[in-house]
């Protein structure tokens, strides 16, 4: 097997319940990765460039944005990282309820790298995220910044 390295994830979502999943799902995984969750695109930004609480976070490796968040949506996020020299090669996985076929193309549209829906039974959320876990923690290269 692949040895992986620990990676510095960003999680957008303002769904405290789906936050935790996520959060358990990386503490029973094999592969030690830092997630840090924020809950609206405003706090995703402040974080991707480093503004006041978020002054010394580390670059995430990889974000997971939800779409529809309050504030800021996840659109908006998306469009704004994928037009910023500095920020624009981290990949991001939009992961959302949503499965409209306008807010996948939208997504695809503003480069998203992959466009997932949140799967509802449990079982399913755990194949999903392990799918990702293996895909970009052992499989995918990403550029060390």
């Amino acid at each position: 097997m692949m040895e992986s390295k620990p990676l510095e994830i960003l999680l957008v979502e303002d769904n405290p319940a789906d936050v935790m999943l996520l959060e358990d799902f990386m503490r029973r995984s094999k592969v030690i990765n830092n997630l840090n969750a924020v809950e609206n695109g405003a706090q995703a930004l402040d974080y991707l460039y480093k503004k006041g609480k978020y002054a010394d976070v580390k670059t995430p490796h990889l974000i997971l944005l939800d779409l529809n968040m309050p504030i800021k949506g996840g659109r908006e996020v998306l469009a704004e990282i994928k037009e910023n020299t500095a920020l624009k090669h981290i990949p991001i996985i939009v992961l959302t309820s949503s499965q409209g076929e306008q807010d996948i193309f939208n997504s695809y549209a503003l480069h998203a790298n992959c466009y997932l829906s949140k799967p509802t039974d449990l079982e399913q959320f755990h194949k999903m995220m392990s799918a990702i876990e293996y895909f970009w923690m052992h499989l995918v290269k990403l550029p060390n910044r």
